[in-house]
C-alpha cells in the first residue's frame, strides 16, 4: 500500500470512529415498547399479538412470498409453524433481535457498538471503524448477519447483510419471513424525550416489492436495573412434538399437558 492510500484509509477510520467523548450516552437497561409484532402499523387486527391465531401484518410482499406468509399464518393457528427459537438457545436473528421482550443494553465504543439482549446468544456487533462488509467470497449466512455503520451526529446508521433465508430469518411469530437476499438499514438514536428509537428499512429483491420500514421504541428502566443472564432452556416448557410438529407445553411432571389439545379453528 502506498503512503497516499494508507493516509486515505487512516483518514476514513478517523472520520468513522469518533472519540469516546463525542459518543452519545446510551447507558442503562432498556425495554421494548409495545408487543413483539414486527410491523404494528399494519397489524390485523389492530391489537394483535405475534402468535395469536390469524394475526398478521401487511408487508409489501411479492405474490410468491405473500403465499408463503399465508401458509405460515395457517401453521401458526395450529401450532405447527417451524420457529427455530422454540428450541431455545438459537439466536432470534436480525431484525427480530430488535423486538424481544427481554432487557436491552446498547454498548457504544469508538470502533464498535453492541446491541445486547438479556436472554440467549443475541448480540449485534456494529463496526464503525471504517471497515466494509465482508466480501462475497468470505461472507456466509448467519442469524444476525454482518453489520457495519457510521455516525451521523448522535445517530448510528448501519447496514446488515448476510442473513439466513426462509425459516432461518423469521420476522415474528405471525409467520412473516424474508429471504437471504435481504438487506437492512437501521437508524438508531436517542430521542430528545429520552426514548431510544430504531427505524429499520428492509430491502429484499426476492421477498419484497419495495422497501419495508418500521420504527421500534425502547424506554429506559429507572433505578438500579441490571441485566441477569439466563437461558430459556432452563425452563423449556415448549418442546416441539417430532411426530406432529406441534408446540407442546410441559406440566410439572415433565409430560406434555396439551398433546391432545384440539386445533384452533
Amino acid at each position: 500500500m502506498t503512503a497516499k492510500r494508507l493516509a486515505a484509509a487512516l483518514a476514513c477510520i478517523l472520520v468513522a470512529s469518533p472519540s469516546a467523548a463525542a459518543l452519545p450516552d446510551w447507558n442503562g437497561v432498556w425495554s421494548l415498547v409495545g408487543g413483539t409484532l414486527y410491523d404494528r402499523a399494519t397489524a390485523e387486527p389492530k391489537n394483535a399479538r405475534a402468535g395469536d391465531p390469524g394475526a398478521r401484518e401487511h408487508p409489501p410482499y411479492t405474490p410468491a412470498y405473500e403465499a408463503k406468509y399465508r401458509e405460515n399464518i395457517a401453521k401458526v393457528a395450529v401450532d405447527r409453524f417451524p420457529d427455530p427459537i422454540t428450541m431455545c438457545g438459537i439466536p432470534v436473528g436480525f431484525p427480530r433481535v430488535m423486538q424481544v421482550v427481554d432487557g436491552y443494553e446498547f454498548v457504544v465504543t469508538p470502533k464498535q457498538t453492541w446491541i445486547l439482549t438479556e436472554n440467549g446468544p443475541n448480540v449485534v456487533r456494529v463496526y464503525t471503524d471504517g471497515r466494509k462488509h465482508l466480501a462475497d467470497d468470505l461472507i456466509w449466512a448467519t442469524y444476525t448477519g454482518d453489520s457495519v455503520g457510521r455516525w451521523e451526529g448522535e445517530t448510528l446508521v448501519f447496514t446488515t447483510i448476510g442473513l439466513r433465508g426462509e425459516n432461518g430469518t423469521i420476522i415474528d411469530r405471525t409467520g412473516a419471513i424474508i429471504s437471504d437476499q435481504a438487506r437492512g438499514t437501521t437508524r438508531l438514536r436517542k430521542r430528545p424525550d429520552g426514548m431510544m428509537e430504531a427505524t429499520i428499512t428492509l430491502e429484499d429483491p426476492v421477498a419484497l416489492t419495495r422497501p419495508w420500514t418500521v420504527t421500534k421504541l425502547y424506554e429506559k428502566l429507572e433505578g438500579d436495573v441490571r441485566i441477569m443472564d439466563y437461558a430459556c432452556a432452563e425452563n423449556n416448557r415448549n418442546p416441539v412434538d417430532a411426530a406432529t410438529g406441534k408446540t407442546l407445553t410441559l406440566g410439572s411432571d415433565g409430560k406434555p399437558i396439551d398433546r391432545d389439545r384440539p386445533k384452533v379453528p
